[in-house]
């Protein structure tokens, strides 16, 4: 019998003036773990007078995990932040009760062409966090465990497998790994996940029981324990996953809670612009109605 539950096909979305590959959250799978939310950003090339510009605009009730492959971005936040991201390092935003936020290609590169791809993605807090005060981390990709193991390349980019740890200050028991190959390979990883799992394609295919799986799929798996699997030739994956919350999370725009009066709250005090400033920004991203 098969072990891929569900198959989730990358899906167009549009943030404004940047369009997006969704991939969580899908009508039939709402949530895989803690992970609520992936999209997929590009790749997208831009010209000299293109640029990401996201104005400051508000989350409560999860981490954002920022992870780019190409290109850079300067994210800024209430919490007096100001950091420029580039491929391999991880942004963590915790909202807590609430954070704003903008990002925008860094100066550096707002006059020339660029490149952007990476994936944006939001992990729900524990009910007992979801109120907490909100944070900031930013881990270099030289402090990302990295090793080989028959014949592919990991890294534990957040969570806890294989025995490693992440320094990325997750909230809940999780994994978010890459693994990538040159050349064809067998894979049987189950022994070290938990919870629930899926597997992102971002680059090449898979093979699982006689089907071939290619780029931009989600596969969610029956049962983490049972993940193996064989990669093609230059192939990238995610597995990301971990242990469900008991309580089901609703979500709103870039709200999300347990608790669907906190998200009411989140919405009227944003019209209100109740919501902390980011530092030398006066734009702001509208509540949608959807």
């Amino acid at each position: 019998m098969s072990n891929i539950g569900l198959i989730i096909e990358e899906r167009a979305a549009d943030i404004g003036n940047f369009m997006v590959g969704r991939l969580l959250p899908f009508r039939k799978k709402r949530a895989v773990g803690p992970f609520v939310f992936i999209d997929h950003m590009g790749p997208a090339d831009l010209k000299d007078y293109q640029n990401l510009d996201v104005p400051p605009h508000p989350h409560i009730g999860l981490s954002t995990l920022t992870f780019l492959f190409e290109g850079a971005i300067m994210h800024r936040d209430s919490i007096g932040t100001e950091i420029e991201i580039t491929p391999g390092a991880v942004n963590w935003m915790t909202a807590g009760k609430g954070v704003v936020h903008s990002e925008r290609t860094p100066e550096s590169l707002r006059t020339s062409d660029k490149r952007l791809h990476g994936l944006q993605i939001w992990v729900a807090l524990p009910k007992e966090l979801e109120q907490s005060e909100p944070s900031f981390a930013h881990i270099e990709a030289s402090q990302i465990p990295q090793w080989e193991q028959d014949n592919i390349s990991m890294k534990l980019i957040a969570g806890e497998a294989f025995g490693r740890k992440s320094p990325v200050p997750v909230h809940s028991p999780l994994y978010f790994i890459e693994i990538k190959n040159t050349k064809e390979t067998q894979v049987n990883i189950g022994d070290h996940l938990f919870g629930e799992s899926a597997l992102y394609i971002l680059e090449g295919a898979i093979k699982s029981e006689g089907n071939t799986y290619g780029e931009k799929q989600i596969l969610v798996a029956k049962d983490s324990k049972l993940c193996q699997f064989e990669m093609t030739e230059n192939t990238t994956i995610y597995i990301f996953g971990g242990e469900p919350f008991p309580e089901e999370r609703f979500i709103y725009w870039n709200f999300v809670n347990s608790d669907k009066a906190i998200i009411e709250k989140a919405k009227q005090d944003w019209q209100e612009q109740k919501f902390p400033k980011v530092p030398n920004e006066t734009d702001f991203v509208p509540l949608p109605q959807f």
